[in-house]
């Protein structure tokens, strides 16, 4: 069984939810009123109609509630509007309260049933009598949501080390987990603050990366393996995916010497060969201490699930 959908996005790099297209005729960047578990809501259409198979509808299909009008626009700007006022209050109820928490963006839902404020905090924090504050001013729901660094990145944007917009505030919908390994792998080096995103975790494209970095190594030897070059028996001591190189260590006069991959043949180790490969091993291994940059937590991520937004 299939179902005809739409792909709608509620915010910039944020998830694809489907939704039925409910007979509308839509295109991509189409803006569309929809209905989901936090009231009527405002989206825009990014994939077009589709069929697709029911195991990728996730809990029940909700149906698109009309073509956004001028009334819509003009509510949805309204709303912008209040968030920045919304925004400068409750900085002042924070400092009022002597709360140590860093507030990073507000959002009114398309109705304006609720408000919702996403903070960052090195702990635990007891806003109770803060949303007390903020509910008696706005006359609405008040919701207060911790999130994390990766996520307060996302939702500020800036501009990364490669001098490019941020990939997870530009297109990327999901974090994945990026480790110490994938930077190994790909011969960068581990100081913490060059494979570092603004976030302070380690940069995501390493994970997005990582991929083509083990294809390529499938075809090289792996170091200290015994090859045969035109120049003798020799050793691997390094590899240049980029080059299609291969760096050997010659057995008779102990010179490192760069080949060509396509005229290195792996031979079969011989006796004392074997503690000698193990050991280049450990010497490609380098550090394993982990450093700041390795511990990248899992966050909360802010916005709905595809769950909530069905």
């Amino acid at each position: 069984m299939s179902y005809l959908v739409v792909g709608v996005r509620f915010k910039k790099a944020g998830k694809v939810y489907y939704f039925d297209p409910n007979g509308l005729n839509l295109s991509i960047d189409d803006g569309v009123i929809v209905e989901t578990s936090r009231g009527i809501e405002y989206g825009t259409v990014v994939i077009g109609s589709r069929e697709v198979p029911e195991e990728e509808v996730v809990g029940s299909l909700k149906k698109v509630l009309r073509r956004a009008n001028e009334e819509d626009y003009a509510q949805l700007q309204a709303n912008r509007e209040k968030e920045k006022k919304a925004f400068d209050i409750c900085l002042e109820k924070i400092a009022a309260h002597g709360l140590p928490m860093k507030l990073v963006d507000v959002e009114q839902t398309f109705d304006g049933n609720k408000i919702i404020f996403y903070f960052t905090a090195d702990g635990r924090i007891d806003f109770r009598e803060l949303v007390k504050d903020l509910a008696s001013v706005f006359r609405t729901r008040i919701e207060l949501r911790q999130i994390g660094v990766r996520d307060e990145a996302k939702m500020m944007g800036g501009l990364g080390c490669c001098g490019r917009e941020l990939c997870c505030s530009m297109w990327l919908s999901d974090f994945a987990s990026v480790s110490i390994r994938m930077a190994k792998d790909q011969n960068l080096s581990l100081n913490p603050t060059k494979i570092s995103g603004i976030c302070g975790r380690l940069m995501c494209c390493l994970k997005f990366e990582n991929d083509a970095y083990e294809q390529a190594k499938e075809i090289f030897p792996e170091p200290g393996k015994r090859v045969t070059t035109p120049d003798g028996d020799g050793r691997v001591t390094g590899i240049n995916i980029f080059k299609q190189t291969v760096s050997v260590e010659l057995r008779e006069s102990k010179i490192i010497m760069e080949y060509p991959l396509n005229i290195v043949q792996i031979t079969e180790p011989v006796a004392g060969d074997q503690i000698e490969a193990t050991d280049s091993k450990n010497e490609s291994a380098g550090d394993q201490s982990p450093g700041p940059a390795e511990r990248n937590q899992r966050h909360e991520k802010p916005g709905r699930n595809s769950g909530n937004r069905k």
